[in-house]
């Protein structure tokens, strides 16, 4: 589904991504870890087009991304939910919803949509009519995840979503991440939560100062000597 090959990316002098390859399987939770620092959000502001690569080439479904502008990635099926929520703290949890579904292609499934993320998340729909920026982190970020869903998304892009949350809300985003993986969404998730990610996921990378170094299973990784040692504590 996605292909990112040789992708290199520098901030000004500073090059953060060096000759990144990474794929996406139809129907996988991909998961990419690795420090704060590492190069993971530039990775998807990359595959967003919120940034321009130096180098490399980053296609989907056979579409050269490079070539396209931010709107047109998401109009392809790509949607990514940024890291820090940046809901619209103004307005409610229902118009951050529909704000969601601004692209033509999922205006048409907006109400439908809406009743699927309040079956995912019961407190949202408990404070529809509430201001975004008056809920708490969790609820906040619950808001972006089912903000993302409105767009209709082939890929999820997720940016730490557990990211501030206490213990039990961080294990029920991992089970919505896989609930949602359930129905049919591709997800490619990069987290700092090193344990939880790679528990859920199909298949893994892992970033060390913007290189791949390493890759495989999620199960395989948890049980790799280094992932224990620089990530895990063991």
């Amino acid at each position: 589904m996605l292909t990112i090959e040789k992708l290199n990316f520098s901030y000004g002098d500073l090059q953060v991504l060096w000759n990144i390859n990474l794929e996406v399987k139809e129907g996988e939770i991909v998961t990419v870890v690795g420090a704060n620092g590492a190069g993971k959000s530039t990775t998807l502001k990359n595959i967003s087009r919120l940034v321009k690569p130096n180098a490399g080439t980053i296609t989907f479904d056979g579409v050269d991304l490079t070539k396209l502008e931010p709107h047109q990635v998401v109009e392809r099926g790509i949607v990514q939910v940024p890291e820090g929520r940046k809901i619209f703290p103004e307005m409610t949890v229902l118009e951050n919803l529909r704000m969601g579904s601004y692209i033509a292609s999922a205006r048409k499934d907006r109400d439908a949509n809406v009743n699927r993320v309040f079956e995912l998340f019961p407190r949202l729909k408990e404070r529809e009519k509430q201001l975004g920026g008056t809920m708490s982190g969790g609820e906040q970020q619950m808001l972006a995840i089912a903000r993302g869903l409105m767009a209709n998304p082939k890929l999820l892009l997720l940016d730490e979503p557990s990211l501030g949350l206490a213990p039990l809300l961080v294990k029920f985003i991992f089970e919505i991440i896989t609930e949602i993986n359930k129905q049919g969404v591709t997800i490619l998730l990069v987290e700092q939560n090193v344990y939880q990610s790679l528990r859920i996921a199909h298949r893994a990378f892992v970033l060390e100062t913007g290189r791949v170094v390493l890759s495989g299973s999620g199960e395989s990784l948890l049980n790799n000597e280094h992932v224990k040692k620089a990530f895990l504590g063991m």
